[in-house]
């Protein structure tokens, strides 16, 4: 059981994930080139920014969507706050 279906079964809201329900999936304030969404991404699966970024170009010579979708990620990935102090 992941953190948030833990968090939700104990609070007894849905277990549904959503995409601002996950934890750790958000926009980081440095380490960004345009908007974060490979560097969230990479974050959030333990993988170098560098890595994350060069798939995606590659990704960019195969047909699809793949520039709707950062734009949907930029739209939905939360930025990450800072802590105030």
């Amino acid at each position: 059981m992941t953190t948030w279906q833990h968090r939700r079964s104990v609070t007894g809201m849905s277990t549904t994930p959503t995409s601002w329900q996950l934890d750790g999936l958000s926009r980081p304030l440095d380490d960004r080139i345009i908007a974060g969404v490979c560097a969230g991404i990479a974050r959030r699966f333990g993988l170098s920014a560098t890595t994350v970024r060069l798939l995606f170009l590659l990704s960019l010579l195969l047909p699809g969507p793949q520039v709707v979708v950062y734009l949907v990620l930029w739209l939905l990935m939360p930025a990450e706050r800072r802590a105030a102090f």
